[in-house]
C-alpha cells in the first residue's frame, strides 16, 4: 500500500477491505483439505474377538443309536423321530449352547458344546448305529459323559436330555442320574417307542434281528426305567409317539429351565472413522463460502451464484457424493447385522455387494461362506471358503476358515479331505482344542470308512494342489524373512516359527495318544459280555 502512494490515501481506494478475512479464508480452506485428506486414508480399527453376555442354558443331547432304535414303531423309524425332534429343539434355541453325545454299549462325544447350531445340525444328519461297534445300551455312561462335557463357566443352568427306548442293560442310569442331580444338572428322558414292541429290521436285507435261540426281538419302550431314571435326575420323564405332542411338551420343559448369563466370543469389525472428518471439510467449506473477502453489507447469498465460486460448489458437491458413497466394509457391517438377527438370506445379498466392491477383501468371502452354510448350501459356502483361505494373510482367521472347511467335509463323510482342513487349521492355531478334537475323530472316522479309489485319485490331485498352495506359502515366507533380515530382525521370527512346530507336533502327539485311548477303550469294551446285543 505504501508503494502506491500515501496508506491514507490509496485506503480510500480500497473501500471495504478487509484485513484479516482474506488470512482467516487461506486457514479454512487448508484445513478443510486436511479434512479432506485423512477422510480419503479412511481411518479405521481393525478386528478384534469381543465377549458378549447372552441369556441361555447348556443343554447336552444323549442320543441312543443301538439297533433298538431303528424299530419302526415310531414312523419313519425310532433314531429318525429323534433326529427330527433334536433338529427342531435346536430350530428354537437362540442363545444356549449345545452339545450331543451318542451311546450304545458304548458313548462318545459327537459334537463339543457350542453355540454353532448349523453344525449341530449337520453332526446330527449323519448320526446312525454303524457309528458304534459295542451294542446294548448304557445309558449311566452315557450321562456320565456328558456331565463331563459341559463348559467349566459357574452359575449357568445345565441339562442332559437323554433320548433312548429304555433298554438299559446295565441298569445303573438311575445312579448316574442321581449323581447328576448332586452337581445341578437335570436329566430329562425321552422315551420313544411302543411298550408293546417292535421287532428290528436289519437294513438293506428286510429280515429282521434274531436272539441267540432263533426267534425274532421284538424292542419294548420300559416307560417304568425311564422315569425312574427322570425322576433321580429331578427332571421329567416325555413319551414320544407319532404325534407333536412330545415336541411340544420338549419346548414347555426348555423355557422353564432357568436362562443364565452366557459369555461366548464373536468376531467383531470396528467401523471406519471418515464420516467425522468429512463433515469438518464440508462445515470449513461452506465457512469458506459464505465469508466474503470485503466488508460489505450486501447479502452473503449471492456470493454463493458468482461466478468464481462455481469450482468450490462442485467440489463441495462432489466431496458430499464421496460421503454419500457405499464402501465394501459398510455391506460387511450390514451383513453381520442381519447374521445376528438370523436373517441368513439377506445377510448373503449384502455380503455378495460387498464382493462386487472389492473382490480382494477375505473377510467378505468368509462371512458370504458362513451365510450361505447357515441356509445348508455346503457346496457354495466351500468354494467361498477357499476363496478366503487363498487371500487371507492372518493366521488366526485362516485356522477359522479351514476348520469351517473342516466341518463341511465331514458332515459329507469326506474324511481324507477332512483331515487335511483341520491339519492346515492347526498349522495356523495349534492351541485350538475343538480343532484338535475334530481332527482326532475324523482320523478315527477316516479309518473305519476308508476312501474309495475313485476318491483315492481325487485326493491324489488335492495332495498335488495342496503341495502347490504349500511351496508358494513357502516362497512367500521366505520373501518375509529376507525382508525381515535386511531389516535385522531375524531372530524373532525364526523363534516364532519354530514354537509353532514345537506346538504342532505337541498336537499331532496328543491326538495320536488320544486314538490310542480310543483304541484301547474300545478293546476293553469289546470284551464286555453283554446279554443284549441290540
Amino acid at each position: 500500500m505504501k508503494r502506491f502512494g500515501d496508506p491514507e490515501l490509496t485506503r480510500q481506494l480500497f473501500i471495504g477491505l478487509s484485513r484479516w478475512r482474506p488470512e482467516v479464508k487461506f486457514w479454512l480452506a487448508m484445513v478443510a483439505l486436511a479434512s479432506f485428506i485423512v477422510a480419503l486414508a479412511r481411518p479405521q480399527f481393525g478386528t478384534r474377538l469381543d465377549t458378549r453376555e447372552r441369556m441361555g442354558i447348556e443343554a447336552i443331547i444323549a442320543l441312543d443309536v443301538s439297533n433298538s432304535m431303528l424299530a419302526e414303531d415310531v414312523k419313519p423309524n425310532r433314531l429318525e423321530k429323534a433326529k427330527m425332534m433334536v433338529s427342531n429343539m435346536v430350530d428354537g434355541m437362540r442363545d444356549d449352547k449345545i452339545g450331543l453325545v451318542v451311546f450304545a454299549g458304548e458313548a462318545f462325544v459327537q459334537l463339543p458344546i457350542t453355540s454353532d447350531y448349523v453344525s449341530a445340525k449337520m453332526f446330527l444328519e449323519t448320526i446312525s448305529p454303524s457309528m458304534i461297534n459295542v451294542q446294548g445300551t448304557d445309558v449311566a455312561e452315557a450321562i456320565k459323559l456328558a456331565m463331563r462335557s459341559f463348559t467349566q463357566q459357574e452359575d449357568v443352568t445345565r441339562a442332559i436330555f437323554v433320548i433312548t427306548d429304555g433298554e438299559d442293560n446295565e441298569a445303573q442310569g438311575v445312579e448316574a442320574a442321581k449323581q447328576a442331580a448332586s452337581q445341578g444338572i437335570r436329566v430329562y428322558v425321552l422315551g420313544i417307542g411302543n411298550p408293546g414292541g417292535a421287532p428290528i429290521p436289519i437294513p438293506g436285507t428286510g429280515q429282521y434281528i434274531i436272539d441267540d435261540e432263533g426267534n425274532t426281538v421284538v424292542s419294548r419302550l420300559s416307560e417304568e426305567m425311564c422315569r425312574e431314571i427322570a425322576t433321580a435326575g429331578q427332571g421329567s420323564y416325555i413319551y414320544v409317539d407319532n404325534s407333536s405332542s412330545a415336541q411340544k411338551k420338549l419346548s414347555e420343559q426348555l423355557d422353564r429351565l432357568a436362562k443364565a448369563k452366557i459369555e461366548s466370543q464373536i468376531y467383531s469389525e470396528y467401523d471406519e472413522q471418515f464420516q467425522g472428518f468429512v463433515l469438518i471439510g464440508i462445515l470449513l467449506l461452506l465457512l469458506d463460502v459464505l465469508l466474503l473477502e470485503r466488508e460489505s453489507k450486501s447479502t452473503w447469498l449471492s456470493n454463493l451464484f458468482h461466478r468464481g465460486r462455481s469450482v468450490t460448489t462442485i467440489l463441495l458437491l462432489s466431496f458430499c457424493m464421496m460421503a454419500a458413497a457405499q464402501t465394501d466394509r459398510d455391506y460387511i457391517r450390514r451383513g453381520n447385522r442381519l447374521m445376528r438377527d438370523s436373517v441368513y438370506d439377506k445377510a448373503q445379498v449384502e455380503y455378495q455387494k460387498a464382493i462386487e466392491k472389492d473382490n480382494t477383501n477375505p473377510i467378505s468371502h468368509y462371512n458370504l461362506g458362513n451365510a450361505l452354510l447357515y441356509q445348508n448350501k455346503a457346496e457354495d459356502a466351500m468354494k467361498e471358503y477357499e476363496t478366503a483361505a487363498r487371500l487371507e494373510k492372518d493366521k488366526g482367521r485362516l485356522a477359522q476358515i479351514y476348520h469351517n472347511m473342516g466341518v463341511l467335509c465331514q458332515a459329507a463323510k469326506q474324511f481324507d479331505k477332512a483331515v487335511a482342513c483341520y491339519r492346515n487349521s492347526l498349522r495356523n492355531d495349534p492351541t485350538n482344542n475343538e480343532t484338535r478334537y475334530n481332527y482326532a475323530l475324523s482320523l478315527f472316522q477316516l479309518k473305519k470308512n476308508p476312501p474309495s479309489e475313485d476318491n483315492q485319485d481325487q485326493q491324489k490331485d488335492d495332495k498335488g494342489q495342496d503341495e502347490k498352495k504349500e511351496q508358494e506359502q513357502q516362497q512367500q515366507q521366505q520373501e518375509q524373512d529376507k525382508k525381515e533380515e535386511q531389516q535385522q530382525q531375524p531372530q524373532p521370527e525364526q523363534m516364532s516359527r519354530e514354537n509353532a512346530e514345537q506346538m504342532l507336533n505337541a498336537a499331532m502327539q496328543d491326538e495320536k495318544a488320544t486314538q490310542e485311548k480310543i483304541q484301547k477303550a474300545q478293546q476293553q469294551r469289546q470284551q464286555k459280555q453283554l446279554q443284549k446285543q441290540w
